[in-house]
């Protein structure tokens, strides 16, 4: 196996920019997926990446391969589009540092052995599916990539990142029977398939009943996954730079909506790197810049940054350009979230004290329809459950929803216990969310949607 920490030395000894920075990253994936209550297909997969960047006076210029066989010619290939670029807007020293101490350990690596224990889980699973008039579908996936960053300054960093998430599907024939549950892992120890088809089945047990409802504004209740697809888009939409060019729904004439409040007393939206259960690469790595990251800012520390604090918005995403041209903080963007307010009751709990509303599971195929308000649309999915009197006493029609998570935060009434969970739509690009469960008197529910 090569030693990719001698790639990085290699292709920074064989740099003649004014400055350089080399990123490697191995990965190894593997999966596993079921559908109809039966194992369908597996497979693993290892990708290799290297990265150089050439910074040439003011001018940068990336190229990546996924081989080390002809280095020099990537090298000469950045050089040269380091040339012929104009200089870059977010121009800056390379960062400087010391080495860690395990920066030429090899790559951690995954493999099928992850999923014994879920394969065995999941066949008894499936049996008692089939035995009961259910069908079950799913995927999981677990993958560890090692990076290695090095630049002509001395700095020298790697991290090994697990992550592993499944996601799984029951179906009955009534309508609206389809109910999903997911949850992120690091080993797959902390995950027991029986517990989350238990779940799967109670909500299953809500569909004896189907109650046939307008689209309308409804008392909703968010659940964490939910709140956590809604939350990610916020969290895309927070770039410091961005918002002081009036582009973002956090921008407001002749600056940014800083120190305004968003949502309840109480109410915080953060990023921690080093999170006992979300912890991730605690530097940054950019393989380009864009409105959250710079490729100067390579190899930059990372910290942990509310991003909304006692909710009042806190911070926007900064690197270091676009901190210097704003005067703000240095705040850059991190790879997780953790939203919690004062509340500490569970779903069931806020089900129990709910007269009337909505219970979602999921949200899905969501898309922005005014960038200026972060106004989103998508639908609802797998699972929408009549609350009254505190139970849940049926399921209702999916439908197509029309809300502003920025605006929602304004109006929630009740944050309940924040607790790790997956976001649906973003749980390959997002996976690291802790979320709690939010009541929203009126959720708008535009139409009236056929998806199951």
């Amino acid at each position: 196996m090569t030693d990719l920490s001698s790639v990085v030395e290699r292709a920074l000894s064989l740099s003649s920019a004014d400055g350089c920075v080399v990123v490697v990253e191995e990965s190894t994936t593997v999966n596993l997926r079921w559908a109809t209550n039966t194992l369908t297909t597996n497979g693993s997969r290892r990708e290799r990446s290297v990265t150089v960047i050439s910074v040439m006076g003011e001018s940068v210029g990336v190229r990546s391969a996924s081989s080390v066989a002809n280095l020099e010619a990537l090298v000469r290939a950045s050089e040269l589009a380091a040339r012929e670029a104009s200089p870059a807007e977010d121009y800056g020293p390379l960062l400087a540092g010391t080495q860690d101490a395990n920066f030429t350990d090899p790559a951690q690596t995954t493999t099928t052995a992850v999923f014994s224990q879920l394969a065995s889980d999941l066949g008894a699973s499936f049996a008692a599916g089939q035995a009961d008039g259910l069908r079950h579908f799913g995927y999981a996936t677990h993958d560890v990539t090692t990076t290695w960053l090095g630049s002509s300054t001395g700095l020298r960093r790697r991290h090994s990142q697990p992550r592993g998430y499944v996601e799984m599907t029951a179906k009955n024939n009534r309508p609206g029977g389809s109910s999903w549950v997911g949850q992120h892992t690091r080993d797959w120890t902390d995950l027991a398939v029986p517990a989350l088809d238990t779940e799967l089945r109670r909500r299953l047990g809500w569909t004896e009943r189907y109650v046939e409802i307008p689209a309308g504004r409804y008392e909703t209740l968010l659940p964490p996954s939910a709140v956590a697809d809604l939350m990610v888009y916020a969290y895309w939409t927070a770039s410091g730079r961005d918002t002081a060019e009036g582009r973002t729904v956090f921008s407001k004439p002749g600056g940014t909506r800083v120190g305004e409040v968003l949502a309840p007393q109480g109410f915080s939206l953060r990023s921690d790197p080093h999170h006992p259960t979300l912890g991730i690469r605690p530097f940054t790595v950019a393989g380009g810049s864009s409105s959250h990251v710079s490729v100067f800012d390579n190899g930059l520390e990372l910290t942990a940054t509310d991003w909304v604090r006692d909710g009042r918005l806190d911070a926007l995403t900064q690197t270091r350009s676009s901190a210097a041209q704003s005067g703000s903080p240095l705040t850059p963007y991190v790879d997780n979230l953790i939203v919690a307010g004062r509340g500490e009751q569970t779903t069931e709990q806020m089900v129990a004290s709910t007269e009337r509303g909505l219970l979602l599971t999921c949200l899905w195929y969501i898309r922005t329809v005014d960038p200026e308000t972060l106004l989103l649309t998508g639908l609802t999915r797998d699972g929408v459950y009549l609350v009254e009197g505190g139970e849940v006493v049926g399921t209702v029609t999916n439908f197509r929803w029309n809300e502003s998570p920025v605006d929602l935060l304004g109006r929630v009434t009740e944050v309940g216990a924040s607790v790790p969970t997956l976001p649906r739509e973003w749980s390959d690009y997002f996976t690291w969310t802790q979320m709690p469960t939010l009541r929203v008197p009126d959720f708008n529910m535009s139409s009236v949607s056929q998806a199951s």
